[in-house]
């Protein structure tokens, strides 16, 4: 498999210099450029990642403070976030952003959680501040832990258990999830689906 070219914004963004820098280099000798058919600049990944070793300042106390709730907790945004940035000044950490989400925990395309990707993939921060583990994800926390590592980036979650206002939420992401497989599996319009459906909200009503 080819090797992945980066333009040359793209290879500025993520080693933090001015563009004018990078021709420099190219001038000099100091970096492996490919060209393409017009001419552009394109670096190859792997001299990226080589120049990254000199260049990338330390960025282990840089942070980004993720906040999400739920449409009914919006009322809790605000405490939310003021909470993770006492959090962060305690610990001295430099708050580069604040990345908020008004969303499920089952929403894989929540505008602020790709932001939050895309500062992990750049190697822009060092850490990530949450107030509880499913604040980022409902499902699955500790492979989107791992992943995180391997870009030199770690998760601290602020407070161990959940609050006892977060039932509701779980209410319905669990309500979600069963609407989903039913509709895959009876199709939206069957009995069927609306009877499981109907059975779950039932059950967790009693």
């Amino acid at each position: 498999m080819s090797e992945r070219l980066l333009t040359l914004r793209e290879a500025c963004r993520r080693l933090g210099v001015h563009p004018n820098t990078l021709r420099k280099w190219d001038r000099e000798g100091k970096i492996r450029v490919v060209r393409t058919v017009g001419g552009r600049r394109r670096i190859p990944e792997s001299e990226l990642e080589r120049l990254m070793g000199f260049v990338k300042p330390d960025v282990s106390r840089k942070a980004v403070i993720y906040v999400r709730v739920s449409q009914k907790q919006k009322g809790d945004l605000e405490g939310q976030r003021q909470s993770l940035l006492d959090y962060a000044k305690s610990r001295g950490y430099e708050v580069v952003a604040v990345l908020e989400d008004v969303a499920s925990g089952l929403n894989e395309k929540r505008k602020s959680l790709s932001k939050l990707f895309d500062l992990v993939e750049e190697r822009r921060i060092g850490v990530v501040v949450v107030a509880f583990k499913d604040r980022l994800t409902r499902f699955g926390f500790s492979y989107l832990e791992r992943y995180f590592s391997s870009h030199g980036v770690r998760i601290e979650v602020v407070n161990g258990e959940e609050p006892k206002d977060a039932y509701q939420e779980l209410v319905e992401d669990l309500t979600a999830l069963v609407s989903s497989f039913a509709g895959k599996l009876y199709g939206l319009r069957s009995h069927k689906y609306e009877r499981v459906v109907e059975g779950v909200k039932q059950l967790i009503a009693e």
